[in-house]
């Protein structure tokens, strides 16, 4: 009779354990983060797209050693030879699409077509300042001094053009991180100096 009843006992505790583990599993525990709605939800917000030229855009080639090595170039004009030595650690894409030009022959009889009291400028196919593409700015320390070799652009900071260059006759600091300085000139300012409006150039001959 003992034994009956206790196994009684132990029927009606194991069912109220069970009972009370199967109402504890469907308790809601509180919602550490807080309940959102829609009217709260915190939004991504997606960065603004800058738009530029293509051109700029377009993935840059970095310039193996053996182009880094190029820190010489020679214009040959009527008047003379100018020399310069180029700025390959300081704007080393710009002086790979220079080198890159010289090499194809591109500035063979250009002109100059720009000749003012401080400055040359030339290299532009169409002849009259309005020719050449686009490439990006390449800013440095450089000052614009006496022979500094520099790229022409247009209002915008970030774009240059890819075939007009320029040689400063003077000082020209106001241009300080505004154009891409990379160059200078090393012997033939005397040149520079007589080119005329027109002047041609010859050819242009780079190296090391």
């Amino acid at each position: 009779m003992n034994k009956i009843f206790l196994f009684i006992i132990l029927v009606v505790a194991g069912v109220s354990a069970i009972l009370i583990f199967a109402n504890k599993t469907n308790i809601k525990m509180p919602d550490l983060k807080g309940e959102s709605t829609s009217s709260d939800q915190t939004q991504v917000l997606t960065p603004t797209q800058v738009v530029s030229e293509p051109s700029v855009n377009s993935p840059t080639v970095s310039p193996t050693p053996e182009e880094n090595k190029i820190s010489k170039a020679v214009i040959k004009t009527s008047k003379g030879d100018i020399t310069l030595t180029l700025f390959s650690d300081k704007a080393p894409n710009t002086v790979k699409n220079f080198s890159d030009k010289v090499k194809s022959g591109f500035y063979n009889n250009l002109t100059f077509h720009r000749v003012e009291d401080w400055v040359i400028q030339g290299g532009d196919p169409s002849g009259n300042g309005t020719g050449g593409g686009k490439m990006p700015t390449e800013l440095n320390s450089e000052p614009f001094i006496v022979g500094s070799l520099g790229v022409a652009r247009g209002q915008d900071i970030k774009v240059s053009n890819d075939a007009q260059f320029f040689i400063t006759k003077t000082d020209a600091s106001w241009l300080n991180n505004q154009y891409t300085n990379f160059g200078i000139v090393t012997s033939g300012m005397d040149v520079v100096k007589k080119i005329e409006i027109g002047e041609k150039i010859l050819g242009i001959s780079i190296g090391n």
